[in-house]
């Protein structure tokens, strides 16, 4: 949204300046209302931020996947009939919690390994960025459906999984670094001419989506209602995934029947969607490390500096013996560490008015939990908070990155050659625009 200006035939603008000390309320008003016309063209216009939400993507169904082929042999006990937290136990809670969980449709053994299953295939092919959008759904739902089916299963980092997949199914990551965007591009290409048309896939994909909900809304008690509590006070998860499963029926129509104004309307309230969740994503990162910096403030332990003494010599947190013992027996190194944490953690959303100093703490705060996967043997609490922690990367770093992996792929001696390469700023609006569910 932009407003127009007088031009001469040159294309000079011809409007007067305004002196500030003229109409100083009128010149304050002009500025305003421009850059709140930049601001609300920024948000509406473009996707901000696709290659912190692309590595988002990829890094947390990757620390998901990840989890779930680890822990394939203990499933049962985890999540399963054999665990110590029963079915009837686990039906009790989200009776009175209201949480969703698929496992709670029936208890039979069949069912549970057919959503373990989901939740592995969906959060490969999430990972892989094929019809991100509808497999952002199911990941969300292979996520929640565990996680809440046990809820004292897992450690931060699964609260850290359980929030990110809520908030991804909201924003457009498969942008960058997906195969969505590869088929994009070879559509602009023109190496796939004609598959955007046709999209078999996706009507196929959204058709079984929504057969799905059908059968899950009218078999058994699947607790799937229009107006309980769900994800917000009085909208039901019912409403929420015909929502999204309409909606996404509603953008393939407008994007190949109506082009226009109505896919112009879309794309902004799909840039809105997205630029909102991203926004959310930042200030939940924000906030768990500004309330666990300050919790720690409290703590006597932290104070004196020997908190970080104690976990160093529980034999369930020490995968390295002898190194949690080497660094424990030093004093000024606990010391150190502990004061370092609350530093890091208290000052870190202050530090985002500073690029630079932002940029410094980050890579301190990454290695801090490279060092927690490593000494406490937390790899997936750490995994999840360095992915979450990566949506505060630079776009250039991201880029130069990307160059390096590509020239790495490009020396394997299978390596593709003349692969479509990666759409560019430009062109990033191109992809998944055809698909029916991408």
């Amino acid at each position: 949204m932009s407003f127009p200006q007088n031009t001469d035939a040159a294309g000079q603008s011809t409007d007067a300046p305004v002196r500030p000390d003229a109409t100083a309320g009128g010149g304050l008003a002009a500025r305003v209302d421009s850059a709140l016309a930049r601001g609300v063209t920024r948000v509406t216009g473009s996707s901000l931020g696709t290659y912190q939400t692309a590595v988002m993507r990829i890094g947390l169904s990757f620390t998901w996947l990840f989890f779930l082929l680890r822990e394939w042999p203990n499933r049962h006990e985890l999540y399963g009939p054999d665990g110590p937290w029963s079915w009837d136990m686990a039906r009790r809670l989200t009776d009175d919690n209201r949480a969703f969980t698929a496992l709670m449709w029936s208890d039979s053994g069949v069912w549970f390994e057919a959503v373990y299953v989901l939740a592995i295939v969906s959060s490969a092919l999430l990972m892989l960025g094929w019809r991100t959008r509808t497999m952002s759904v199911l990941a969300m739902i292979g996520v929640l459906s565990l996680q809440n089916r046990s809820i004292f299963v897992g450690d931060g980092g699964d609260n850290v999984l359980h929030l990110m997949a809520l908030y991804m199914v909201f924003t457009r990551c498969g942008r960058v670094w997906s195969l969505d965007a590869r088929r994009a591009a070879r559509r602009e290409t023109g190496a796939g001419a004609g598959e955007g048309d046709r999209d078999v896939t996706g009507i196929v994909l959204w058709t079984l989506c929504g057969l799905a909900l059908v059968v899950a809304q009218t078999v058994g008690d699947t607790r799937l209602e229009w107006t309980a509590d769900g994800p917000v006070p009085g909208i039901g998860w019912a409403t929420v995934l015909w929502g999204l499963w309409a909606a996404q029926g509603l953008w393939w129509f407008v994007r190949r029947h109506a082009p226009g104004e109505p896919r112009t309307v879309l794309d902004a309230f799909a840039n809105l969607a997205h630029n909102g969740a991203l926004l959310v994503i930042m200030v939940e990162v924000c906030l768990i490390y500004a309330t666990a910096g300050w919790y720690k403030i409290q703590g006597s332990r932290w104070q004196d500096g020997t908190a970080l003494f104690y976990p160093m010599h529980i034999d369930y947190f020490s995968p390295w013996p002898a190194l949690s013992h080497a660094l424990a027996s030093s004093g000024t190194v606990v010391l150190l560490l502990s004061y370092g944490t609350v530093a890091v953690q208290v000052a870190f959303p202050f530090t985002l008015l500073n690029r630079r100093v932002k940029n410094v703490l980050l890579a301190v705060m990454m290695a801090e939990h490279l060092g927690i996967a490593v000494t406490l043997g937390l790899p997936f609490f750490s995994l999840a908070m360095i992915v979450a922690d990566a949506v505060f990367l630079p776009t250039s770093f991201l880029r130069r990155l990307a160059v390096l992996a590509g020239r790495a792929r490009d020396r394997l001696p299978l390596a593709p050659r003349g692969a479509v390469p990666a759409p560019r700023e430009s062109e990033e609006g191109a992809a998944g625009s055809r698909t029916l569910v991408g």
